[in-house]
Formats: structure tokens, C-alpha cells, sequence
């Protein structure tokens, strides 16, 4: 039985994405590695090959045609036979210790015939040049060691939001909410992350630094100039969100304000890189954005646009953007994100 599918999208990752497999192989026959080459034009296809023939049953290498990062997590999830389905991009790796430590509770799940839907643990900020690494937890926010639902969870801090770093879904859960996400679009991990939730009743956190989140590279796509050259899939990514849930008709009262939060962090980002790009179209596509949430939830709307984030975005004129720009500032400098 395979406990964890790992998903490995590939896109010209010849120079760092053995880290990434070597990082998973200690756990041997409980899991499976899924190495996923998205049209790669360097030798990604060659190691990955050779990763599934020197470990058959453990290496499955995927060759696709190019759809970008979504595709290839969606053609992961279709080969996936794993209990649980976790995402790991071509430059990160995994903790081995924490790696045992959540195959151990995986299996509990198993031998006690729980059905727990989504499996919570901590990501770090492996930031080139810093001496000290960013840890994000929830142990202040989620019960540990134990079984809990939506109802159960505390109040998250700016920079402790549940992203693809933190998760493991059921794989089944997945397919059964038919999760596809969209091709040749970047930043759709938050959809990854989004459209699952009200589909989860149960969850588990276990406090261990599992998740190893490399940040360097000038040509990632979390690096501010990359964002804003890419500022529309941003804005399609957050639309997309918008679209997915009347937030109102969601059950329970602590996802629904989890998940108008998180929405309110697309909106300020994107807000944002429309206001530090400087540029006059972007600006009308950050008044169409807020416009287009009006339009489709009014009340999320007013939540959100009267929220402090909302606010801190909205401010009128020059100084305004001024003022948003330096707020931005701040919280890049103390949650170290990009």
C-alpha cells in the first residue's frame, strides 16, 4: 500500500530536482514519487527515467506535453494510487525525520479506519541568505496530535495561511471535488489550496518542519518582478477564486471567515502589484478587480473592502498608493514571503 503520492511538476528542472527526489526516497515502499516533466527541454525527462528504472516500484516518471504547473499537478493527481496526495515543486525537498514522522500518523489512520481528509505541518523559508530560517506553524491556531474539524480551529495570524507548503489532502477527496486546476497559469496553488475546503470535514496537525520552501531564484515565480509581469494570471487566479463559493452558504462560521480572509490576501496582493507596477492599465485592472468582487458577492465585498486589508489598498490618489506600496513594505520585510 502506497500512504503518500508525491507529486514532482518539472519544467526544466535538470539542475535541482534529484534534491527533490532523493529528499522523499528514504521512506521506500510506503510512498510513491510521481516526477512529472511539463515539456521540459533540458534533461529533466533522462533523470527522471532513470530514477524509475533504478526504483521501479517507488519512481513513476510522467512525460506531458507542456501545460504549466497546474497541469502537471492535475496529470500527478490522475496517477496518484496513494492515500494521501502531496504537491512538492522541482526546487524544494522535504525534512526526512518529519517525513517518517507524518507517514507514522498516516498509518495510524489506517490501522484505526479514521477518515481524516486533509493532514496540516509546517513550512520553512529556506531564503538564500538568510542566516535564520522562517518557520511558519499553527500550533497557536489547530488542536495537535488529534482528529478536528472547522469548528475547532482558532484564529490564523497574516502569515499562517494554509498554502500547498502546509497540506496534504486525501487523494480521493481531491478526485471526488473534481479539483483541475488551469493550464498555463501560474499561482494556482491558492486555487489548490481554495476549492478544497468546504469539501473537508476532517483534519489533523502534527508540529513538525516538514516542508522545505526554496526562495532564490531570480526567475521564481514568487519574485516581485516575475508577479508583475505576470500580474493577469494573478488577477485570473483571484477572479477564479471569487467565482468558486457564495462565501454566505458556506456551513460552518470559522472556514467561511478562514476562507474570506484568504480571499481578502488574493485581493491585497493583487491589489498591490497593480499599484507597485506603476502602470495606469494596471490601476484600472485593480478598480475592475474590486469591481468584479462587488458585482458577484456584494457582502463578501463590503467585508473585505472595508476590512483593514481593503483599506490599506483603497486609499485615494498618489499618496494613497504611496502608503499601500510602503504597508506592503513592511509585511514582505517581517513575513518574508519573496
Amino acid at each position: 500500500m502506497k500512504y503518500i503520492s508525491f507529486a514532482i511538476p518539472c519544467y526544466n528542472s535538470a539542475e535541482y530536482m534529484e534534491h527533490a527526489i532523493q529528499s522523499i526516497l528514504p521512506a521506500g515502499e510506503d510512498v510513491e514519487i510521481i516526477v512529472v516533466n511539463d515539456g521540459s527541454k533540458d534533461e529533466t525527462a533522462e533523470i527522471a527515467a532513470r530514477y524509475e528504472k533504478e526504483y521501479p516500484t517507488i519512481v513513476k516518471a510522467v512525460n506531458k506535453e507542456n501545460g504549466g504547473h497546474g497541469d502537471a499537478v492535475n496529470v500527478g493527481l490522475d496517477h496518484a494510487t496513494g492515500l494521501y496526495y502531496k504537491v512538492v515543486d522541482s526546487d524544494d525537498w522535504v525534512d526526512e525525520e518529519a517525513l517518517f514522522k507524518i507517514l507514522d500518523v498516516v498509518k495510524s489512520f489506517v490501522e484505526q479506519k479514521k477518515e481524516v481528509d486533509m493532514v496540516i505541518s509546517n513550512y520553512v523559508y529556506e531564503k538564500v541568505g538568510m542566516e535564520h530560517k522562517k518557520v511558519i506553524h499553527y500550533r497557536n491556531v489547530l488542536p495537535q496530535n488529534e482528529i478536528f474539524r472547522w469548528d475547532d480551529i482558532g484564529r490564523f495570524h497574516l502569515d499562517q495561511y494554509i498554502l500547498m507548503h502546509s497540506v496534504l489532502y486525501r487523494t480521493e477527496l481531491l478526485k471526488l471535488c473534481q479539483l483541475r486546476l488551469p493550464k498555463h497559469t501560474f499561482y494556482v496553488d491558492n486555487i489548490y489550496v481554495y476549492y478544497p475546503l468546504p469539501h473537508v470535514r476532517t483534519l489533523y496537525y502534527i508540529d513538525v518542519d516538514f516542508y522545505r520552501y526554496y526562495i532564490g531564484r531570480e526567475d521564481q515565480s514568487v519574485n516581485e518582478k516575475v508577479m508583475i509581469s505576470r500580474i493577469d494570471q494573478q488577477l485570473f487566479v483571484t477572479r477564479s477564486m471569487i467565482d468558486m463559493y457564495q462565501l454566505k452558504k458556506i456551513k460552518s462560521k470559522k472556514l467561511r471567515k478562514y476562507m474570506l480572509n484568504y480571499l481578502a490576501i488574493m485581493m491585497t496582493v493583487s491589489s498591490i502589484l497593480c499599484i507597485r507596477s506603476k502602470n495606469p492599465e494596471n490601476l484600472r485592472k485593480k478598480r475592475e478587480l474590486w469591481q468584479y468582487l462587488k458585482d458577484r458577492d456584494g457582502k463578501t465585498f463590503l467585508r473585505i473592502r472595508y476590512g483593514i486589508l481593503g483599506q490599506t489598498m483603497n486609499i485615494p490618489g498618489r499618496p494613497g498608493r504611496k502608503i499601500s506600496s510602503m504597508a506592503y513594505s513592511v509585511a514582505r520585510r517581517l513575513i518574508g514571503f519573496n
